[in-house]
């Protein structure tokens, strides 16, 4: 077992926020319209009514997040999905666009209806999520796999399972950097989205779902699927990765939490744009460590996402 300690060469990350270097990232997946409550306590798991001191509305999910991320640290992106064409798609919509999210490609179906989420958040910024997935066509045979060619890297999250498999596969045939977000899935989704997967990186829960248990020892089983890198983040416990036949940790950035919302999702559009520039995979995941360590500081799944340069500053600041 290794552990991360020093900051290596993130000389890339400096050339695309100074614009020096290019980087695209495409990412595919679940965009999720969240209301959020704020609480002072979570549900107790009873029949019972709790009072918010705290609401509102904003966009979410797992690669629509990641797109947001990528945006913010200062790349271009492109989120691909579906969504209805309903009041929740066009809000959807109209927030990428406000973060400087490419739209072309998220589809808002005349008979679909889209993905809703219900949030509560408390004092301590743990979190209880009730999702309604959204209803749309399966099929992704509308997606232009010729915008592939001029991606640095690929995110896909488990939620459409024919539109990621597409996707990967596009990307595999050019080279390009495949990164799927191992949240929670039916473990025929991961047998079909691994073997496409360079870097598959779970949730703790997730990972227990699917390997049976989240410890260290489940990364390596899962090596069998053919990934270069498949690892797990532990929120405050930092994130432990499999990689060429070794185990290694990264440490969590200390920062007072206010909210994890989105962390995850904050982290795995870092590692997406990390890994397009060229990082190594123990440089990518420090990198997407501190990412989403800034995040936490902020409520809200989107506010607080740093851009490169601020990111960049604070490792600087840290042990």
């Amino acid at each position: 077992m290794s552990t991360s300690a020093n900051i290596g060469d993130l000389s890339a990350l400096a050339d695309v926020a100074s614009k020096v270097r290019r980087a695209h990232v495409i990412c595919l997946g679940l965009s999720a319209l969240d209301q959020v409550w704020r609480v002072d306590r979570l549900f107790a798991g009873r029949s019972e009514k709790i009072k918010a001191v705290g609401y509102g509305t904003l966009g979410g999910g797992m690669a629509a997040n990641a797109s947001v991320a990528v945006a913010r640290l200062g790349a271009s992106v492109a989120f691909w999905g579906r969504a209805g064409d309903d009041a929740a798609g066009h809000e959807m919509r109209s927030a990428f666009i406000t973060h400087g999210v490419e739209v072309e490609n998220f589809r808002l179906f005349p008979d679909g209806r889209s993905s809703v989420s219900g949030i509560i958040v408390d004092s301590s910024g743990e979190r209880q999520i009730v999702n309604f997935r959204g209803l749309f066509p399966e099929a992704a045979g509308w997606l232009p796999l010729e915008a592939v060619g001029r991606a640095s890297s690929v995110l896909a999250d488990p939620r459409w399972m024919e539109g990621a498999a597409t996707l990967f596969h596009e990307a595999r045939s050019r080279g390009i950097p495949t990164v799927l977000d191992g949240d929670m899935a039916d473990p025929a989704v991961f047998e079909r989205l691994l073997p496409l997967a360079d870097h598959a990186i779970f949730s703790e829960p997730a990972l227990t779902a699917f390997a049976g248990s989240a410890r260290d020892e489940s990364l390596a089983a899962l090596a069998r699927f053919g990934c270069r890198v498949v690892a797990v983040t532990r929120g405050g416990d930092g994130v432990s990765w499999y990689e060429s036949g070794r185990l290694h940790r990264q440490s969590a950035f200390a920062i007072e939490v206010v909210d994890t919302t989105g962390a995850g999702d904050v982290f795995h559009g870092a590692y997406a744009l990390a890994i397009g520039v060229g990082l190594d995979v123990r440089d990518a995941i420090a990198f997407s460590a501190a990412t989403a360590a800034m995040k936490c500081g902020h409520a809200g799944g989107r506010n607080g996402i740093p851009t490169i340069n601020e990111c960049l500053a604070f490792m600087r600041t840290k042990p």
